[in-house]
């Protein structure tokens, strides 16, 4: 027999913008703007009261959920997103 194969979704695998924000956690959020404005792990841990190494995983854990790997790739994902105010740019 042979297999037919079904077309899959465009957008499978891609994150909407409604998804991705019910996918943060508020913390998460507040770790993206901390990241935003340009603190540190050490700085934002220190500002938030938690260690270095639980910034790291929720910074971990957010670049895999918007699936970027780098800093630039967040913050440009977290704009077309609209995570971020509108003002963040404008500085």
């Amino acid at each position: 027999m042979a297999r037919t194969r079904t077309k899959k979704s465009r957008s499978k695998g891609r994150t909407t913008r409604k998804g991705a924000t019910q996918a943060l956690t508020p913390r998460q959020k507040t770790i993206l703007r901390l990241v935003a404005q340009g603190l540190t792990n050490r700085e934002i841990a220190g500002h938030l009261g938690i260690s270095v190494r639980t910034v790291e995983v929720h910074r971990f854990n957010l670049m895999r959920r918007l699936r970027v790997r780098n800093v630039a790739q967040l913050l440009r994902q977290a704009l077309l997103l609209r995570l971020l105010p509108r003002s963040f740019g404008s500085r």
